[in-house]
């Protein structure tokens, strides 16, 4: 997909909450909007280089968000939004191999309590629950998720086991933002539950799949599969 709207570069300053930080605009601090309540600080590092995107709205608080940074002079998209509209259009175009057949593709659809990212379904009516988890964090080339714990996640993850109960379809796409990853697994350390999970959830059918993204300033696109190593 093709970021539209103007982008800058800046030099990040501090984070004094999940939902703002401060930036150098050509040597102005300003304050910008973070659209990512993960930790990211790996890549928010005081002097960091990061990358703004300039909002439509002419009534916002903030004029910018910031949505990537550079680590080790790789950039790394942390918009939480992006994902999911990524996703979509890999899947419009057929490029997730295993739900290739799945045609029909809704947003934001329940089962159970839960809200899922994608209701997909075949021509024969055969129904797949998809939830997308975007990931930011990398270290030697391993991606990981969670960066910090996710009671969210491993609620989504039940209910996928559930779905996989009734013969329905099920999986999770952790999208990594980034194009240097070469395999990803859970975070343990950050949140064992969420891995045990995970696994629970591959020995009972959810499918897991990661795959990385191509990622520039001005756009970002699903490129290929990394082995999942649970």
């Amino acid at each position: 997909m093709i970021i539209e709207e103007k982008t800058v570069k800046a030099r990040f300053i501090h984070r004094p909450n999940r939902f703002v930080a401060f930036v150098d605009i050509d040597g102005e601090e300003t304050m910008v909007h973070v659209p990512n309540t993960g930790r990211c600080r790996e890549i928010l590092l005081p002097g960091t280089q990061v990358v703004l995107r300039e909002g439509k709205n002419a009534n916002r608080k903030t004029k910018y968000d910031l949505i990537a940074g550079y680590k080790r002079g790789r950039i790394i998209n942390i918009d939480s939004q992006i994902p999911n509209r990524v996703v979509e259009e890999a899947l419009k175009e057929g490029a997730i191999g295993s739900l290739r057949n799945y045609t029909r593709i809704e947003r934001e659809k329940t089962f159970g309590t839960s809200r899922f990212d994608f209701k997909l379904q075949d021509d024969n009516e055969n129904i797949y629950y998809l939830e997308v988890k975007g990931v930011t964090l990398e270290e030697d080339g391993v991606a990981m998720f969670p960066d910090a714990p996710t009671e969210r996640g491993r609620k989504h993850l039940k209910e996928l086991v559930d779905a996989r109960r009734y013969n329905i379809g099920a999986g999770v796409l952790f999208l990594i933002q980034m194009k240097e990853a070469k395999c990803f697994r859970p975070h343990d350390d950050r949140d064992g539950l969420f891995g045990q999970a995970l696994r629970e959830a591959s020995k009972n059918g959810v499918e897991i799949m990661a795959y990385k993204c191509d990622v520039g300033e001005t756009h970002i696109k699903l490129t290929e599969s990394v082995p999942v190593l649970l």
